[in-house]
């Protein structure tokens, strides 16, 4: 299968020459540059910022942060999409749980991890590695004094282009997940889900709920990464007792990890009709967005499943964030997110 849609995003990127860390540093406004700033010389000199190596390491960071907590959270993602899918059997978080343990044992709640890991991870890579790059082209095109003053805008804008790439790669896999979550004896996993799925509904069957995913993850990635960065401002200008550059990086994770799920708890309302829709239309063939909301209604489409999920993805974009952050640091990058602009 081949995700064509990549090839010009990834051609400009790979287009752009190498160049010194400081000029690159000084096409973006202070307090989106400050986190490279205040990384030591000897971390400047393993990677340089907004290189094609720097680009190629946060894909690599976003496939670990996003592929190994999805996975990890799959006994809570299994529960999830059986209460959206059949609230009458599966009415609470707890009956759910014991429900699918005693008529499947514990390896119902792991049904799913394959395609959840795979498909998260191809999604991780395009979320991450692009949206480093589409911020630094948009604040690039907006100017550094533009850049600087809308610098949410800028976030939220590189975001959601990611994202847009991101789920044309997730998409195939998310359809397989559903259904070997929520359909009885579909399939064990990707090896026999794939087949399966496509001698049903044909291949295209598998990018059916693809316009769903767009509505689900691009407001979510837009919360993400726009909440997270203004969140690790807001820790180290309100909370934190000493700025970023004199934290430790065990403390700056620490932040990371806190922004995150702060973060999450967001990302999990505004997306949440969204995901309704996208279990229900993964789960039924033949189904519509139009028959999901005449049949759910507008307040069952935002309420149903909601605590559950408020809790799996504050959970999981805060270990997310750590995870990726992490990441950067054993490479040699400071921790994502910069500290607010001093007032002048």
């Amino acid at each position: 299968m081949s995700f064509s849609p990549f090839a010009a995003a990834f051609a400009s990127m790979t287009q752009q020459p190498i160049r010194d860390s400081e000029p690159v540093l000084n096409t973006l406004p202070s307090s989106m540059a400050s986190s490279f700033a205040a990384a030591s010389a000897k971390e400047s000199a393993k990677v340089v910022p907004y290189s094609n190596h720097y680009y190629g390491l946060c894909a690599v960071g976003g496939i670990l942060s996003c592929g190994l907590t999805h996975a990890a959270v799959t006994p809570m993602d299994v529960v999830k999409c059986n209460m959206q899918i059949d609230p009458v059997r599966f009415k609470g978080i707890g009956q759910s749980f014991g429900m699918i343990v005693r008529e499947q044992g514990v390896a119902g709640l792991f049904k799913g991890w394959a395609p959840t890991m795979v498909g998260y991870s191809a999604q991780g890579a395009f979320k991450f590695g692009l949206y480093e790059y589409f911020k630094k082209t948009y604040a690039d095109m907006a100017g550094p004094e533009i850049a600087a003053k809308y610098q949410t805008l800028i976030f939220l804008a590189g975001s959601a282009s990611a994202e847009f790439f991101a789920d044309i790669a997730l998409c195939p896999f998310e359809a397989v997940k559903v259904k070997v979550q929520t359909v009885p004896g579909f399939a064990r996993g990707i090896t026999d889900g794939f087949p399966k799925f496509i001698s049903l509904e044909g291949a295209g069957g598998l990018y059916k709920g693809i316009q769903p995913l767009w509505g689900r993850q691009i407001p979510y990635t837009m919360m993400k990464f726009g909440a997270f960065e203004n969140t690790v401002q807001a820790l180290y200008k309100y909370v934190s007792p000493k700025p970023k550059e004199l934290c430790s990086k065990g403390e700056q994770l620490t932040v990371s990890f806190l922004a995150g799920y702060i973060a999450g708890v967001f990302c999990a309302v505004v997306s949440h009709p969204a995901d309704n829709l996208v279990s229900k239309l993964n789960s039924k063939k033949g189904s519509t967005v139009g028959q999901i909301v005449n049949e759910m209604g507008y307040y069952q489409l935002c309420t149903r499943g909601l605590p559950l999920r408020i809790l799996m993805v504050g959970t999981l974009t805060g270990l997310q964030w750590g995870l990726y952050d992490s990441f950067k640091v054993y490479v040699g990058l400071p921790t994502t997110g910069s500290a607010p602009t001093p007032a002048k």
